[in-house]
């Protein structure tokens, strides 16, 4: 309550969101222009003298306005902001609540902070709600800013209604226009995709006999090649909560001494166990390999998976792959979980899975222990990762030129072979799977709406879970503007006097030196057209 009252008494002495910049204040329009010189794209708005000293935002006044209250727990808005930024989300009618992320205002349940961060950071942070009705006419608005920040779940675009295909081109779109999109489109798929495991392969944190699959001959001569070896993961791309995700052993222990010995023969017997819910199933390797191709047939059994199998539809293109990993047999153990901003840990978690369990996904009854980012336990494996392997990273993922996302996430399994409970020989983590998919805050789900807490807010975050959210959001701030100063750094000579000439002209038209007319036509000169 203390947090609360503060909060309010500090919007009462002078707090302007973009809601409050607008009252009484006729929105801007746009004048001439942009252009582009030495590949960055320059553009501006002219304004009249009230709009300027009234607001520094981006007109949004367009979108249907989806949240019930836009500002509850949003600090004011900077009045000459660094940057312009957007933190984007979507609301599903179809859904209760808006979907199982939202707080009562119809926002995120951790978008506060992270707005909160960017505001603290010199930029300002419109909090927009993407309608899919309105496509075209959003990504018009969106191009007025200079990041934009993504923040709706997979899966949530096209249960409202949406094209998430169509939505991710026209983020690409705004990219190829000097935009930052974080993460954008290409980060999201390279890095949430299983055959990421293959690209970090010879990275300290990967294991170089990770193999990728995409056909069905691949998958078959592969599969049989690599399961008469040693126990393996097999893991699909498209599942999620460890769906699809399967350690397999033979039956009958016959594992060859020298990988390619010997392959697989169909009618082998494999062992398996499904991570999503740790349940036990008994399959040939030809119904494996038939429930992997074509799911549900009369050649591939009896499956108890919820999953549906047909792992390859549709081909790389699609999604459609397999990853095959060397199973870690201390994984059972427990998986590690670096929470990262940029390049910098936030914190680790160590989850162990239940008893007689090898997955630790949340709900499976596995039990989490927090260390702080610099846990001497884990040391090495900060070294390996964060000071050996994250400087080559996005170039490894096919990602160059691509920064690391503000906040995402790496599992990790330890690779020691011994036997579980029994001392490490070695001390070498390699990756499980990368998450940048709007990875929540954990802090904040004290805001999220349910069926016993149907007004959740900002404001039943305990005040001791705010300030950790704060700081992370505060980061996440520092390093968005970072990046786009790193952007301004690298810009032309020539696009750094177009840009420097744009902000004389929109300075000159505030302070009314000049006349809206007067620079919009030295814009069109300026510009060409």
């Amino acid at each position: 309550m203390a947090f609360r009252t503060a909060f309010h008494a500090a919007r009462r002495c002078g707090a302007r969101t973009a809601r409050f910049a607008a009252a009484g204040a006729k929105r801007p329009a746009a004048a001439a222009g942009a252009a582009v010189a030495g590949g960055v794209l320059a553009s501006s708005f002219l304004q009249t003298p009230s709009a300027c000293q009234q607001s520094s935002l981006v007109d949004v006044s367009s979108l249907t306005k989806v949240a019930k209250q836009d500002d509850v727990g949003l600090l004011p808005q900077p009045v000459t902001p660094k940057y312009k930024t957007a933190l984007v989300q979507i609301y599903v009618t179809s859904q209760p609540f808006g979907g199982s992320d939202k707080s009562a205002s119809g926002h995120r349940y951790d978008t506060i902070p992270i707005a909160n961060g960017m505001i603290a950071s010199g930029m300002s942070c419109q909090l927009m709600h993407y309608v899919p009705e309105e496509h075209d006419q959003f990504f018009k608005v969106l191009e007025g800013f200079d990041a934009v920040i993504v923040r709706c779940n997979p899966g949530q675009i096209n249960a409202a209604g949406g094209n998430q295909i169509k939505f991710d081109d026209s983020m690409r779109a705004l990219q190829k226009k000097g935009k930052q999109v974080w993460p954008s489109p290409d980060v999201m798929t390279n890095m949430g995709a299983k055959d990421a495991l293959c690209k970090i392969a010879n990275l300290a944190i990967g294991l170089p006999d990770t193999l990728a699959y995409y056909s069905v001959q691949e998958l078959e001569t592969g599969f049989k090649k690599t399961m008469a070896f040693q126990p393996r993961v097999i893991k699909q791309n498209r599942g999620s909560s460890g769906e699809g995700i399967w350690i397999i052993k033979l039956k009958s222990g016959n594992y060859c001494k020298n990988y390619g010995d010997r392959s697989c023969s169909d009618d082998e017997v494999l062992e398996m166990m499904e991570a999503c819910d740790n349940h036990q199933e008994s399959h040939t390797v030809k119904e494996f390999l038939e429930f992997c191709v074509n799911g549900r047939s009369a050649m591939s059994g009896k499956w108890d998976t919820v999953g549906t199998g047909k792992y390859l539809e549709g081909g790389k293109e699609a999604g459609g792959q397999l990853v095959d990993q060397r199973f870690c047999p201390r994984i059972v153990e427990g998986e590690l979980r670096m929470n990262m901003i940029g390049e910098t840990c936030t914190g680790i978690i160590h989850k162990k899975p239940k008893a007689g369990g090898i997955s630790a996904v949340g709900g499976t009854g596995s039990v989490y222990t927090f260390y702080p980012p610099d846990a001497p336990e884990f040391a090495t494996l900060s070294q390996n990762f964060i000071g050996t392997d994250i400087p080559s990273l996005m170039e490894n993922l096919e990602l160059a030129g691509e920064p690391l996302p503000l906040w995402w996430t790496g599992d990790f399994i330890n690779a020691d072979p011994g036997t579980p409970g029994t001392p490490c020989t070695i001390d070498k983590w390699i990756v499980g799977e990368f998450n940048c998919s709007c990875v929540g805050i954990s802090k904040c789900l004290p805001a999220y709406c349910k069926a016993d807490t149907p007004n959740a807010t900002f404001f039943d975050i305990p005040v001791a879970d705010v300030m950790e959210a704060t700081y992370l959001g505060n980061l996440m701030g520092q390093k968005a503007a970072a990046i786009l100063d790193s952007d301004k750094a690298k810009m032309s000579p020539a696009a750094a006097k177009v840009v420097t000439r744009i902000e004389a002209l929109r300075g000159a038209a505030c302070t009314g030196v000049l006349s809206k007319e007067e620079a919009g036509s030295l814009m069109n000169k300026l510009f060409d057209v």
